[in-house]
C-alpha cells in the first residue's frame, strides 16, 4: 500500500517542479524582450544625442 502513495507524491513533486521551471523559463524571456526593447531606446537616443538632436 506504501508504495502507490509514494509514486503518487513522487509524480505531484515533479509535476509542480516541471510547472515552476516553464513558468520560470516564460518570465525570463518576457524579461529579456523587455530588456532588448529598453536597449534599443538608449541607442535611439544616443544616436539622436550623436547627430546633436538632443
Amino acid at each position: 500500500m506504501k508504495r502507490p502513495i509514494q509514486r503518487l507524491v513522487a509524480l505531484m513533486l515533479l509535476t509542480a517542479f516541471s510547472s515552476v521551471t516553464l513558468t520560470a523559463c516564460n518570465t525570463m524571456a518576457g524579461a529579456g524582450k523587455d530588456v532588448q526593447k529598453a536597449g534599443e531606446k538608449v541607442e535611439q537616443k544616443a544616436e539622436d544625442c550623436k547627430d546633436a538632436k538632443c
